[in-house]
């Protein structure tokens, strides 16, 4: 019995231990942001401007990490499913990993993340991305020596240094950089004499691809009796054959496993699922294994679709009448079960906290849920941007004092769309381009600008061409031309 008991005792006091280690192990907001500079420099968006779909790649993966880690720090916090990342990292120094390498000679990196805590999640990260470790060891040996302030701000910020840090790795300065680039920025005239020839051969040797990725298309959409192929990435077409070929291969072998997908829309991206809008999410870097049980599991989601729009309806009605919405141009490619679990968490929030809002007073209003944000805004189109963890006084307050500017941003919105739509028609008739688009990123009222200040121009290299409205200079590997929306005369 004694004896017993002393093993109990000896299991107590284990326990009291482990949790005292895993205390002092814990790091706050702030530690963790300190801890992943080395990553933030070495994936940051700002780096990759000439590189649009690295960078691209990048603004997503970040954005989904951000909410991540976010998450985590949030009392009682449940795991969401595991969350696999692909980022590209510029490189300073060799390495002795070795990751498949971009076209542009940039190192991809992938990896999920499942772990429950900071410290775990920014080890995980670093030595993914093989960097160092040594500065997290000698800040958690800290942790409990010193009093932590919540950090309510993003992980996804800009990195200032102090310049020694520079001197002594080696590394560049990224204001310095940014200076450089801006006091040797082109204007539109002359890169696009300095860029004219290697887009048209790049152009000329990419029409073969065109029209195969075109007939790709239309047979798999025929074929399956699929509403549309998507991508959401900006990748060259070459990928975007690859990858259709890939999915006709597993049509041809496994007709029976591709039997649900009738009326969807597949969408090429980093990871396999059905999406937040209900498409079809076909991971790039995924296997066929991962397809099949994607397309084999399809009739189950019926079930979990119709509680998230139950649940958006409930949301809607504790609003006033505000329509929940996602647009998939503006926020990350969720899937369906990420999405459903903020909005329940939001539900939750908003039915423990009794808003008063009059009922259908927000009828015909918008709002998108968002994770990597803390202050609600109002978009130029009109919708609502409000956090996932946004206080929900402090919705209340934004969403009245904003809603009758909310309502004529949304009828401005369709003179927008009108006249951004007439615009590029005129533009790419006057300068005879093959295309003329624009970046996601790159909002209505920019594109408007850039068309209005190209029509006023008399711009030659132009005839024939794919043009991209984007925030660099560019060509990418298919010949298009990407251009500043600001760009200079």
């Amino acid at each position: 019995m004694f004896g017993h008991l002393r093993t109990v005792r000896r299991l107590c006091l284990e326990k009291i231990l482990l949790q005292w280690i895993l205390q002092a192990r814990a790091l706050s907001g702030a530690d963790a942001i300190n801890a992943l500079r080395p990553f933030y420099f070495a994936v940051h968006p700002d780096f990759f401007g000439q590189h649009p779909r690295e960078r691209e790649i990048n603004e997503n993966s970040l954005k989904r990490l951000n909410g991540y880690l976010e998450n985590i720090q949030k009392p009682g916090y449940k795991p969401f499913t595991p969350t696999r990342l692909t980022f590209y990292v510029r490189e300073h120094n060799s390495s002795s990993v070795q990751e498949s390498l971009s076209p542009s000679g940039f190192r991809a990196v992938s990896f999920t993340l499942h772990t429950k805590d900071l410290l775990s999640t920014v080890l995980d990260i670093l030595n993914s991305c093989s960097l160092s470790t040594e500065h997290v060891q000698s800040l958690n040996a800290s942790v409990d020596s010193q009093p932590h302030k919540e950090t309510k701000g993003t992980f996804y910020r800009p990195i200032k240094w102090d310049k020694t840090y520079y001197s002594f790795t080696g590394f560049k300065d990224p204001e310095e950089e940014l200076e450089q680039a801006q006091k040797m920025e082109a204007t539109l005239i002359s890169w696009l004499e300095n860029n004219e020839e290697s887009a048209v051969k790049k152009l000329k040797n990419s029409l073969p691809r065109r029209k195969e990725l075109e007939r790709l298309k239309s047979e798999l959409c025929h074929q399956l009796q699929l509403s549309d192929i998507r991508w959401q990435r900006s990748w060259d077409i070459a990928h975007r054959c690859s990858q259709l070929h890939s999915l006709s291969r597993l049509a041809h072998q496994r007709p029976e496993v591709l039997m649900n997908v009738k009326g969807y829309t597949v969408i090429f991206t980093d990871c396999s699922g059905l999406s937040a809008t209900g498409h079809i999410m076909l991971g790039t870097m995924d296997v066929h294994h991962h397809w099949t049980k994607i397309f084999e599991i399809l009739p189950n989601y019926n079930k979990l679709q119709k509680k998230l729009l139950l649940l958006e309806d409930r949301i809607s009605h504790l609003l006033g009448g505000i329509q929940i919405t996602y647009i998939e141009e503006l926020q990350p490619l969720l899937t369906l079960e990420e999405y459903y679990t903020t909005l329940d968490a939001f539900y939750t929030r908003l039915l423990n906290s009794r808003l008063l809002f009059h009922p259908r007073s927000l009828r015909g209003l918008k709002m998108i849920l968002e994770s990597d944000r803390y202050a609600p805004s109002l978009h130029e189109l009109g919708h609502f941007s409000i956090p996932a963890v946004c206080d929900p006084a402090t919705l209340q307050w934004f969403i009245i004092t904003k809603a009758q500017q909310a309502r004529e941003n949304l009828r401005k919105k369709e003179e927008l769309m009108t006249m951004e739509k007439e615009l590029i028609s005129t533009s790419t008739e006057k300068f005879s381009l093959k295309q003329l688009y624009k970046e996601p990123s790159v909002s209505s009222a920019q594109m408007i600008n850039c068309c209005k200040r190209l029509l006023e121009e008399s711009v030659p290299y132009l005839q024939g061409m794919h043009l991209c409205v984007s925030h660099f200079y560019s060509v990418l590997q298919d010949g298009d031309l990407c251009i500043p929306w600001n760009w200079k005369s």
